[in-house]
Formats: structure tokens, sequence, C-alpha cells
């Protein structure tokens, strides 16, 4: 019995029972009626508190944390986690969902297939965090009760979420586009329509997915290497359901159609680790735009030694990169890499004893050992306040995702003159447009000399195909013009080009690359440090692009023109590439 309380009530009901009987009538009266539902309620009670106390001893033994769901608030977004039938067969429940952390319970916390079961629920969390807890039979049951309360969503009903394995093995088979535009169209299910169109978005290692209906189709678009290919078109009869399900899995509400809406897909994928898809849906005359961006944790584990700077110009920053203070600012439009070059110099600096700090809007990697702050206005939470905060952290080196106004770039640089090495980007087309530019956003020239350790400019062009390479005829416009870029290489560059025997390559295109030539993007830069005859120039205040342009030269600046037609006679990249983005 499970207390001398509870033996008390069990005799005191058990003798008004045996009293009852020894004068029972033709028909029970109400009082014994009540009698009979307590004494019967009490036996229930203590039956349940010995399951609770043996399950508790059963967690004890084996290391799993316990939980009593009878009365836990579950709510139906964190039930549904779990398939209903998936819940019946394995004795599980997700009682506890949240973006930070996961906690589900099972009866058997030993079986495999549960850590199966968490392993992508806790992928979609911010932390990728997840827990399992020890229930007993009775306390599943309970809370398996709720299915019939909280019913899944309407798209969940006929389908299964999708899973990273599942991704994996439709990849191998989606070799390229006609492949994947076949299987786009002769396949029924909607979701076997998006989990095939995911796939085929990492076998060619696109970083966003663009699902657009019109007025009589769907296309389908990805943005390969910077560049958008359609791959295939669907028939707008199926948008409704197209629609509705890409929201549901994303978190979106289905029965929003007239707002934009952002969300997210995580999954976990043997050889990528996590990966991460932000959604947007925004609304169109026909219906939505959605996009989906990839994010690959490989970005985070680049090297900075596999940015593509040669030469000098590697050299140079690599020097600078290591100096404990000072600011290092690259430039460039959006889609440049100016990101993936800070975070190959945070991991080439990451290490156990240098406390690095970044501020971002968004976080959309993250990095190991570094810690991450992300920008939101709506709280009032800026670069420049974060900054503040971020100070008093007692960081080494701080990266800011953008400096766009003055307070931050004062603050900043700031930071860099009392001993802090900081990175961040800049909104120029060149890196001599830098200096003009923070002297305009009203930043002291006193201030900005001593404190910039180095500029980069900066773009990303497609690499040519090697399985696929030939070698190129220029038109005679476009062999002039590479002629005239590559006779303007500064004396003190390190080059020395024979611009009459200039040999250029490109890709002719094979079913590895989808017929496209190109696979793969390389960065292309330009690059100063400061010296003494820069740091005065940006004292007198009264600089101009152009003036900075001619002092980078004579210190021995390649310009990224003159990077990517080197890095084409190499048979990198293509002519056409370096001059699609740095004419």
């Amino acid at each position: 019995m499970a207390n001398t309380d509870d033996e008390k009530k069990v005799k005191g009901l058990s003798d008004l029972l045996a009293e009852s009987k020894k004068n029972k009538s033709a028909s029970p009266t109400i009082a014994e009626e009540k009698v009979t539902e307590e004494f019967t309620e009490k036996m229930e009670e203590i039956r349940t508190k010995e399951l609770e106390d043996i399950a508790k001893k059963e967690a004890n033994k084996t290391g799993f944390p316990y939980i009593n769901l009878v009365t836990f608030p579950i709510n139906s977004e964190s039930l549904n986690s779990i398939l209903k039938p998936v819940a019946a067969e394995q004795k599980v429940i997700c009682f506890d969902k949240t973006d930070e952390k996961v906690r589900i319970a099972s009866t058997n916390p030993n079986n495999p297939k549960i850590q199966e079961i968490l392993k992508p629920l806790a992928a979609e969390t911010y932390t990728g965090k997840g827990e399992i807890y020890l229930i007993s039979e009775n306390s599943f049951q309970s809370a398996f009760k709720l299915y019939e309360k909280f019913p899944p969503p309407r798209e969940f009903v006929a389908g299964v979420q999708i899973t990273g394995d599942e991704l994996s093995a439709l990849k191998k088979e989606i070799k390229n586009f006609g492949i994947l535009n076949a299987r786009l169209n002769s396949e029924k299910s909607i979701t076997q329509i998006i989990k095939i169109l995911l796939a085929g978005a990492l076998q060619s290692d696109a970083s966003d997915v663009h699902i657009e209906a019109e007025e009589n189709k769907i296309t389908l678009r990805y943005r390969i290497d910077g560049v958008l290919h359609i791959v295939s078109t669907l028939p707008k009869k199926i948008w409704p359901r197209l629609d509705s399900r890409i929201k549901n899995i994303a978190g979106l509400k289905i029965n929003v159609s007239d707002k934009p809406q952002d969300g997210r897909i995580t999954l976990y994928m043997k050889e990528l680790g996590n990966l991460d898809i932000r959604v947007s849906a925004l609304p169109t005359a026909y219906g939505a735009s959605i996009v989906m961006r990839l994010l690959s944790s490989k970005i985070t584990s680049l090297k900075f030694e596999d940015l593509g700077l040669r030469g000098k110009a590697y050299d140079d920053l690599r020097k600078q990169v290591e100096r404990p203070t000072g600011m290092i600012v690259t430039t460039g439009p959006t889609g440049s890499g100016k990101t993936t070059t800070l975070y190959a110099i945070l991991n080439k600096l990451n290490d156990p004893e240098t406390k690095i700090i970044t501020l971002e809007d968004p976080i959309e990697y993250k990095l190991e050992g570094i810690s991450q702050s992300q920008i939101d206005h709506s709280k009032g939470y800026s670069f420049a306040d974060g900054l503040r905060s971020i100070l008093r952290q007692d960081p080494d080196i701080i990266m800011v995702g953008e400096l766009r106004d003055l307070e931050t770039c004062e603050v900043a640089i700031q930071a860099a003159l009392t001993g802090h090495e900081v990175v961040s980007t800049l909104h120029t087309n060149d890196a001599a447009g830098a200096i003009p530019r923070f002297l305009s956003m009203g930043v002291k020239s006193y201030l900005l000399a001593p404190s910039l350790n180095a500029v980069i400019g900066q773009r990303l062009v497609r690499k040519i195909h090697d399985k696929c390479k030939i070698e190129a005829k220029l038109e005679p416009e476009q062999m002039a013009k590479a002629k005239e870029i590559l006779s303007k290489l500064s004396p003190t560059s390190g080059y020395n080009i024979d611009i009459n025997k200039l040999k250029f390559y490109r890709g002719q295109g094979c079913d590895e690359c989808n017929h496209i030539g190109l696979k793969g993007r390389v960065g292309i830069y330009e690059i100063f440090t400061m010296n003494a005859e820069i740091e005065a120039e940006i004292l007198s205040a009264k600089t101009s692009e152009y003036k900075m342009a001619d002092l980078a030269y004579n210190q021995g600046m390649i310009t990224m023109a003159q990077d990517g037609l080197l890095k084409a006679l190499d048979g990198i990249t293509a002519v056409d590439e370096v001059f699609r983005v740095a004419e």
C-alpha cells in the first residue's frame, strides 16, 4: 500500500462496503453507490502511484530523467511533432518542443528507434538539443489520449515529414536536370515532389529554390553559383496543395495568403550535418512566390587558404589578419561573398585562447567555438548597441555584419583602436571606394587612418567545370579588352604577363554540370593595406576613389578584373564570367 493515510482511507471504505452488504436491500442506495465509487477511485489512485514509483526506480537505474505526463500541459504543436501511428508503435510522446530544445518521453527510452525519432526533431531547434525521458505505461496512455483532442494538421494526415535520409537517397538518383524534370512531372505525391525538388537542389549545389505561381503553370528555378536556372514547370492545378504543404512543413500559416511569411525547415543529413532551409512566401497576382534558401554548414568550414587569394594579395592579407588589433573591411555588393570571406578569416583565427564574438543580421551559419549575436531592430537591438555590449564581454576579435551608419562605424573604430581586431563589411563597388565612403558617412579621418589595416574588394565568379574544359576562342573585342586590362598590371604586383600570348578556356557543358559548363565559384579580389602614403591621403580628408586607386596601384594592388583574368589564364574561370561581374 502507498502510505498510512491511504491504508486508513481504504480500510474505512472497505468497512462501509462490508456493512452495506450485510444489510443489502434489493437495490443499492445512493450512499452505497457513492462508497463503491470512492473505493474504486482510491484503489486506482494507489495502483497509479505504485506504477509511477516503479517508473521512477527504473529511471534511476537507466540514467534517464523521469517525468509524469498525467497532468503535464502538452500543446498541439509538440504532440503532433511525432505522428500518431509512430507514437503508438514506439510508445513515445513529444511533450515539449520550443526553438531552444525538444523533449520526448518513452516507456522504453533505450529503444534505438527513439534516438532516431529525436534526431530530426532536435535538428529543428536553434541549439540542436533534445532530451529523452522515461514514463510509465499509465503516463503514456494519458498523454496519447490527447491525439484525439489535438488532431494532426490537415497536411500531415496523408503524408510524412521530410527527413535527411530520404533526401540523401534521392540525391543519388537525380544526377541532372533531365532526370529531375522527369521525376517531378511523373510524381503524384505533393510531399514527394518537395523531396525531389530539395534533393535536386542539393545535388546541383543550388543556394536557393524558387517556386513561382504563374497564370497557367508553376515555374521551378534553382539559383546555382549566383545565377537562376529554370529546372521544371508543373501544372497550375496542384498549386493549392503544394503551397499548403510547403507552408505546413515550414511552420507557416496555411490560411494566410495575403501577407508575406517567413519560416524554416531543419534537416539532419549525414554528409552535410544540419541543413537549415529558410522559407519565404510572398503574395503575388497568381498565388505566391516561395523561395527556399539552403544554408549548408559547408561554408562554416571554409579555410582562409581556399578563398582564392594568391600571390602578393594573399601574403598582404594574411599578415594583416594575424595582427592583434586594427580593422579589416571587405566591400562589394550583395552576393559577392563578403560574409564567406569574414567567416574564413574567423576560422583561421579561431582557437581556445581567443574570444571571438560576432554581431549579425541575421545569423545564417553557426560557427563552432564562436559567440554569435543577432540584431533585432524590433526590440531596439541595433549594430551600434550590440557592439557596445560586445565590448563589455572582453573579446579579442569582433565581427560586425555590416557598417551601416556613422554610430556603428565610430564604435567599431574605437574598438580597433583600443586593442581589438575588428572585421566587417561595407557596401561599395570596390576597395578604393571604401575610404571616401567612410568619410562621406562622417567618420573622422584622424581616427580612420590609424584604425584601418586592410580593405578588400571582391566578387564571385563561376569556375569552369574541369571535366568539360576546352580552349576558348575569344571575340576580337573581348581579346582586346583583356589585353588592355592585363597591360595595366602594376610593376610591383609580382606578375609579368606577355599579352601577345594569351590563352583562355571555357566549359563546353556535360551531364555532370547540367550542360552549364561551369560548376562552383571562386572569389576575385583587390586588396590594399595601409602604408604612410595612404594614411597621409586619408588624413587630408579630401581624397577621392580615383586617388585611392592610384595609391593602391603604386603599392602593387591587382584589381578584381585583373585577378579574374589571371585566373582565366590558369583555366579556373572564363573571360565571360570575369567581364560579367567586374568590367
